[in-house]
């Protein structure tokens, strides 16, 4: 908001041309942030500071000169690129339904419409509830919330059935740790959310809509406002919309910030004014939904599909992604990675290229260990399936979730019984505590993997550790519950060795404290003295460019020195093996 401001105060000064700064959604290069593109010429600045301000404005915008030390300069060949399409963290993406965020004003709707917005909804009102249907069951489009259902067989259940009124909802309530793909949407092109939904309410039959967004989000929520207030001034919702006879309007709910609203059932109830539980699923929503009424309930990104399958049609939309799982999938890299951001890919590209090609390897390009997708919900998928292509079925079969889309990088510095530790301890909190098997399965979950971080645990422990996961999988109420052991079952399968040195009081990637000692390689520490100024325990000595050592009596485990070491010199071993 300042690099704004500046702008603003900047270009009232200049009375050469006429130019104007617009505020934009998520650019998505968020490691780069605070981004600015001037155009005409789409030069793409990166980490814009307001003192930068005024000289982009006297080279850049009246001398028609870049300013190379504001370019993306690739750390790997140096190379400085102008344009953001050029820069490999772009080049490498497909952004189909963020093609708008961070290139139009998400509270002009004149921007939206001078960008195809609101063509699909008008071409949905010439083919009917029918034909939209029928294209949109065609297209495959699945589910981007995590389950993905095909999106087509919902919508013809709901129009099926016989009751009335009719409902749909937008799902926003976006609560993964280190995912913010809906938000970035709903913040950066809240119109397209919208427009799915009226074509959906179309030809469902439904009259009105609910987003349910959680309450953490006050900037998504004021687009949304802002973007429905103007969809009303300009007749396409409400009464007569676009001129026909089809009448619809969308509310906004906020929710409280539980995780367990994610959930369907949950998500209904919380809109209707009662606690979000969930309820069994042999009730399906399309049926007996919000108020007992036929519902159709899907994810932002998912409603933000729809006009571009009427729009660009049925068989181009199939030549993105894999037979059954077609279009592209908005991923929020986030983690141990160099380029954090959003990333939206065609379904079925390799996680190797998204997390090397368009995330630049891992941070200090330490060894890459796992990566965590779909949330507490998914698992953890190692190296040895970096070529695994990412889509809802393969994603299941490896052990992990497609989820709403949040992608954690670990390195070796990651340690996975701490990891699996993490997601339970989140789901212990945000438990609805309705059923039994979530609400004191979890419990035993997370006293076991404490013991375990603690040096604690047995064998035994672990064995029971898998036992019970397995029959929360099997047992729990709704989804939060029978996924949640997703990451201690992926995490004992691919890292079963991590628990069993655990149980041996060794912690290999040094996390849990007490469980490791360090040790620097005398062949690679440049003695640069980094890591004895942040030790605690003051256990690390040694002269200047030369070689450090560690004082394994004194060393307390922490593994400051390992995070902050330049060379990657140093590495956790197990007490009694140094001197």
């Amino acid at each position: 908001m300042e690099v704004l401001k500046a702008f603003e105060e900047a270009l009232q000064r200049v009375g050469e041309v006429e130019a104007t700064a617009k505020f934009t959604g998520c650019h998505g290069f968020c490691e780069r942030g605070p981004i600015v593109i001037v155009s005409p010429g789409e030069i793409f600045y990166q980490n814009v500071k307001p003192k930068d301000v005024d000289e982009i404005v006297q080279r850049t915008i009246l001398g028609g000169e870049v300013v190379e030390r504001l370019l993306y300069r690739d750390p790997v060949t140096k190379k400085t690129f102008k344009k953001d399409h050029e820069i490999p963290f772009y080049a490498n993406q497909h952004r189909l339904v963020l093609r708008r965020s961070g290139h139009i004003d998400p509270t002009s709707i004149e921007d939206y419409i001078a960008t195809d917005g609101y063509e699909g909804l008008a071409l949905a009102l010439e083919l009917g509830p029918d034909e939209i249907i029928r294209q949109v069951t065609d297209s495959y489009l699945r589910g981007r919330g995590g389950g993905g259902f095909r999106t087509g067989y919902k919508w013809k259940s709901c129009r099926d059935a016989e009751d009335f009124p009719k409902y749909v909802i937008a799902n926003g309530d976006e609560g993964d740790p280190g995912a913010f793909m809906d938000r970035s949407l709903m913040e950066g092109d809240p119109h397209s959310v919208i427009e799915g939904m009226i074509i959906g309410a179309y030809a469902v039959g439904a009259r009105e809509g609910y987003i349910y967004v959680r309450n953490e989000y006050p900037l998504a929520v004021r687009r949304l406002e802002i973007a429905i207030e103007k969809a009303r001034e300009w007749g396409l919702l409400g009464k007569n919309i676009l001129g026909s006879a089809f009448d619809f309007d969308i509310q906004i709910c906020k929710g409280g910030g539980a995780f367990v609203c994610g959930e369907s059932s949950a998500l209904m109830r919380s809109i209707e004014g009662f606690p979000g539980v969930p309820r069994v699923k042999y009730i399906h929503a399309t049926e007996q939904g919000l108020w007992d009424k036929p519902t159709v309930l899907n994810n932002v990104e998912t409603w933000a599909n729809v006009p571009i399958i009427l729009m660009k049609g049925v068989e181009w939309y199939k030549t993105l992604g894999t037979d059954r799982n077609h279009g592209t999938k908005i991923f929020a890299l986030v983690g141990k990675v160099k380029n954090t951001g959003l990333v939206e890919v065609p379904m079925g590209v390799t996680l190797r290229k998204i997390i090397y090609d368009i995330g630049g390897g891992t941070l200090k390009d330490k060894a890459f260990k796992a990566v965590q997708t779909g949330g507490p919900s998914g698992g953890c998928i190692p190296a040895s399936l970096l070529d695994l292509p990412v889509d809802f079925d393969t994603l299941v079969k490896s052990g992990s979730m497609m989820g709403s889309g949040g992608m954690i990088v670990m390195d070796e510095r990651s340690c996975m019984v701490d990891v699996a530790k993490y997601f339970i301890d989140f789901l212990v909190e945000e438990s609805c505590g309705k059923c039994t098997p979530c609400r004191e399965g979890l419990k035993v979950l997370q006293k076991l993997l404490r013991d375990l971080s603690e040096g604690k645990g047995s064998l035994k422990d672990v064995a029971l550790l898998e036992d019970m996961a397995k029959e929360l999988s099997k047992t729990a109420l709704c989804g939060l519950g029978k996924t949640a052991a997703n990451p201690v079952l992926s995490t004992l399968k691919y890292f079963h060795e991590e628990y069993e040195e655990h149980v041996d009081g060794y912690c290999r990637a040094g996390v849990c404290q007490g469980l490791f000692v360090a040790n620097i390689n005398q062949g690679s520490c440049i003695g640069c003295g980094q890591c004895a100024k942040v030790c605690p325990a003051k256990a690390i000595s040694g002269e200047v460019r030369k070689p450090h050592v560690v004082d394994a009596l004194k060393c307390v485990g922490c593994g400051q020195c390992m995070d902050i070491c330049p060379t990657n010199s140093i590495t956790s071993s197990r007490r009694g093996e140094i001197a």
